[in-house]
């Protein structure tokens, strides 16, 4: 006997385009984020500001990125817990997650390695096309996402059923770049060096700029990173827990330049082990491969 057809998620396209206030809201503030990071990477770099203001807006600049993770944390739990979920607000949460975590780490990391007096043009063109690649690959990553999250689809509870994102997710890429801009800030002030952050980063640029293609290569991968989505409004813990998380939380707030690349290195070195750890127990991706979205 045949099996009844499930219902279709939404009766209509206008359904679908329900533009619920608060979680969008927090997709609003992702991308005002963004927007603002991408503003500072701009000042620091042309108008002609000195010294500590052009470390002053860089830095401003990685914290807007970090606020834009935080924000992207926030719109889809409240969507889920107000069951305030629509195609629209995953549509907009692609387009602002493109802007503040493609576009204004791309930017930060071109504006703090490329010298616009500098002679080597194989330095500027190479830097530019590895921040574009890495922009490419956060378009990609969102749109497959949108694509293995669409309820439309068949099979996609299937996927989403272990909790996993398929590649790094984009807040995590950004995030990682920009926190290790906001550790080697700390490092100078720490050490009393005058040098400028812009001038210190372009001597680590054979770490920001592999690192670059490294984080580029997992977002686009089938490496399956860890989600959080089972922390929400309803997640209970015991008295113990609860108090090592108000400790850690005051320990991520009070070292929090060096604590942010803690978190964002770890949570993707986790995954990278957690996945060679499945693929030595022989445990297959559900994920379909690249090839198959090619018609």
């Amino acid at each position: 006997m045949s099996t009844p057809p499930e219902p279709r998620r939404y009766q209509s396209a206008e359904e679908a385009a329900h533009i619920y206030l608060l979680p969008n809201l927090f997709t609003a503030g992702n991308m005002l984020c963004g927007f603002l990071a991408i503003k500072n990477c701009i000042e620091a770099h042309f108008t002609g500001l000195d010294i500590n203001a052009r470390s002053d807006h860089y830095i401003m600049a990685v914290w807007f990125i970090i606020f834009a993770c935080v924000c992207d944390m926030f719109d889809g739990r409240i969507a889920r817990a107000t069951h305030r979920e629509s195609l629209f607000g995953a549509q907009f949460d692609s387009m602002a997650d493109t802007v503040s975590f493609g576009v204004a780490p791309a930017l930060m990391v071109c504006f703090l390695i490329i010298n616009p007096n500098q002679n080597e043009e194989y330095i500027k063109l190479s830097t530019w096309l590895l921040a574009f690649i890495y922009l490419l690959c956060v378009g990609v990553r969102l749109a497959r996402y949108n694509v293995l999250t669409n309820p439309l689809i068949p099979g996609n509870e299937k996927r989403s059923a272990g909790g996993d994102f398929v590649g790094l997710p984009s807040p995590a890429a950004a995030g990682l770049i920009a926190s290790i801009v906001l550790a080697l800030s700390k490092v100078l002030y720490i050490s009393n060096q005058n040098d400028r952050l812009d001038l210190v980063l372009k001597s680590w640029s054979w770490v920001l700029l592999p690192l670059m293609l490294i984080v580029s290569y997992l977002m686009i991968s089938n490496v399956r990173f860890p989600s959080l989505k089972m922390i929400n409004w309803n997640t209970r813990t015991k008295s113990k827990g609860f108090v090592l998380i108000i400790l850690v939380g005051l320990g991520l707030f009070l070292f929090r330049e060096f604590s942010m690349l803690v978190v964002f290195l770890g949570y993707i070195t986790w995954g990278v082990i957690r996945h060679l750890f499945y693929l030595k127990k022989e445990e297959t991706d559900p994920a379909p491969e690249d090839d198959e979205f090619v018609s």
